[in-house]
């Protein structure tokens, strides 16, 4: 049996990865121009089927980066002069805050305890602040934000642009571009791809903000600058050569799950997290580290283990299970196991029986 991976990044390979793979080699995509037509195709279709699948409106543009972590950069460069506020529920939302102290963006914070979220109705944000940045599903602690929670907080402040990251539950994640000015991703979570690509997703406000800093005579960025990327989106190319196999298979890959349909992959989703969910809730051993069911990431879930992990990890790994352990300081307590498209009920089945077998000859 081949493993399966519920690891949350990289995680398992989606099921038409490989067959797309195989077509771009065949095709020789490696080695054409991305100043090319068959570029212009290839990020054209991939624009048009991510659009279908996260219902990005006309108002805003995709583009294509390196990774997830270099975004952090990109967006508080291009869109921040003076002053950044960041919600932060674990290590990833952290790093974002870090970013922006290292770029001297004066940012604020507000944390939340470990395992926790953040009503948005109770948080008052200075009107001095000129981008919010949020991370829907924190990777690092399994705490989710709502859309909702999301549409509320630009609502309660108009006069900011709101980012949030979306690198763990997107295309799970049913956000309303309206509210959302800038969010972004990368393919190794729930696109089921290897690393080395990131997507950014902004709209016009974003783009004018941009400008509006470059002319002010801030530093925006040598040549990924905002500014340069919609130049170039416009004729559907990018700045400087992208990894075109990359946005070719994103492209595929969202068009199978256009196929599929996207509210049938978000039932299968829900599915999987109710039973990893009803077994913790059971379990004399592992259990539901984010208590509330408000905040529980229904994409990444993460159990306190009552043994070290690496023993369960260990013992699943010979069985050809492949979960994540803990992150940081919670290495040895935690389990983190992702549950994106490219692993089946089924499969999602088979981990749970064998974590209820390892209970049961654990007590």
């Amino acid at each position: 049996m081949n493993p399966i991976y519920f690891t949350p990044g990289p995680s398992q390979l989606y099921p038409t990865y490989q067959q797309h793979l195989q077509y771009a080699m065949d095709l020789q995509l490696g080695s054409i121009n991305h100043r090319s037509n068959v570029f212009r195709d290839i990020y054209k279709h991939t624009d048009e089927q991510l659009r279908k699948l996260l219902n990005v409106p006309s108002t805003h543009s995709i583009f294509f980066a390196s990774s997830a972590t270099e975004l952090w950069e990109r967006i508080l460069l291009n869109l921040v002069a003076e002053k950044s506020y960041h919600f932060v529920n674990g290590a990833f939302s952290k790093k974002f805050f870090d970013f922006a102290q290292l770029l001297q963006k004066n940012p604020m914070q507000i944390i939340a305890n470990d395992g926790q979220g953040f009503d948005m109705n109770q948080v008052e944000i200075p009107n001095d602040i000129e981008l919010i940045c949020t991370t829907q599903n924190e990777t690092s602690t399994g705490v989710y934000t709502s859309s909702t929670q999301l549409s509320l907080l630009k609502d309660n402040n108009p006069h900011a642009l709101l980012c949030s990251d979306l690198v763990s539950i997107a295309p799970y994640s049913s956000i309303d571009y309206t509210k959302l000015d800038c969010t972004f991703f990368s393919v190794q979570k729930a696109f089921g791809m290897p690393p080395g690509l990131g997507v950014l997703i902004v709209n016009h406000q974003c783009i004018e903000k941009s400008i509006e800093l470059k002319k002010k005579g801030y530093n925006i960025g040598a040549h990924h600058t905002f500014e340069s990327y919609q130049k170039n989106y416009l004729q559907f190319e990018t700045p400087s050569t992208p990894n075109v196999i990359a946005i070719y298979i994103i492209g595929k890959i969202a068009e199978d799950m256009n196929q599929k349909g996207i509210d049938n992959i978000r039932e299968e989703i829900k599915l999987k997290a109710e039973m990893l969910y009803n077994f913790g809730n059971e379990s004399q051993l592992f259990t539901p580290f984010v208590e509330s069911e408000t905040h529980q990431s229904d994409t990444v879930i993460v159990l306190n283990s009552s043994v070290d992990s690496s023993i369960i990890i260990n013992h699943l790994k010979e069985k050809g299970f492949h979960i994540g352990s803990g992150y940081g300081s919670y290495k040895k307590n935690h389990l983190r196991i992702a549950n994106f498209p490219a692993t089946s009920v089924d499969e999602m089945n088979q981990l749970i029986e064998l974590m209820k077998e390892f209970e049961l000859s654990y007590l």
